[in-house]
């Protein structure tokens, strides 16, 4: 059985003065993993995941040490079919970014910068109100929706092949290359009757002559 490292991607806000705007977004992906075979272990320090997929035959395991404390009790998640979405509220209020997330400066292949949701320090008062509304609270068990989740099948790893194209369809590509072909054949078509034609305006141009 496969036991890999699920990819982790990250950003933050801060504030030195509204608790709600101070905290961690923490996405782990982990598709097709449903709730029942998972567990998330979240403290004010660190985070212990793990989760398996059946129809990947593949487990999830995660261990992370946070650079600065959080707040597990106000801390937010929320599963759907690909991943695991956490808001993790920061225990200290302060204006300045943390510079990393975890606690070691070495740098891991699966943590990567959520580029969708990241906002420069100095930029945080422009940016839009985040919408959190399908986030639980309370930790796992506040998670919403996941009723049925058992019936996605496969669905999840799917999109993520999807993500790693860009969300091409090769197969809409394969399609638009025989059209494209037969449309060639078509016009190879229309030039191989051109001779005929010509030569069938000839003999009507000699019929009109002998008619005079």
């Amino acid at each position: 059985m496969a036991q890999v490292t699920p990819e982790v991607l990250w950003a933050q806000r801060s504030s030195s003065t509204d608790p709600e705007k101070n905290f961690i977004y923490l996405t782990i992906s982990v598709p097709d993993v449903p709730k029942q075979n998972l567990k998330l272990d979240l403290k004010s320090t660190t985070l212990s995941f793990s989760g398996h997929s059946e129809t990947l035959k593949r487990t999830y395991q995660l261990d992370l040490t946070f650079y600065g404390e959080i707040d597990p009790e106000n801390s937010k998640t929320h599963h759907t079919a690909r991943n695991v979405e956490m808001k993790l509220r920061k225990k200290d209020l302060k204006e300045e970014y943390w510079p990393r997330l975890l606690k070691d400066a070495a740098k891991v292949q699966f943590l990567k910068t959520d580029f969708d949701k990241w906002v420069d320090e100095d930029e945080q008062n422009e940016a839009p109100e985040d919408d959190f509304s399908q986030f639980g609270g309370g930790g796992m068990g506040g998670m919403p929706g996941m009723g049925g989740m058992g019936g996605m099948g496969g669905m999840g790893g799917m999109e993520g092949m999807g993500g790693d194209f860009g969300g091409i369809d090769f197969s809409k590509l394969g399609a638009g290359a025989g059209e494209a072909g037969s449309d060639d054949e078509e016009d190879e078509d229309d030039d191989e009757d051109m001779p005929a034609l010509e030569g069938e305006e000839d003999a009507k141009a000699e019929t009109a002559k002998t008619e005079k």
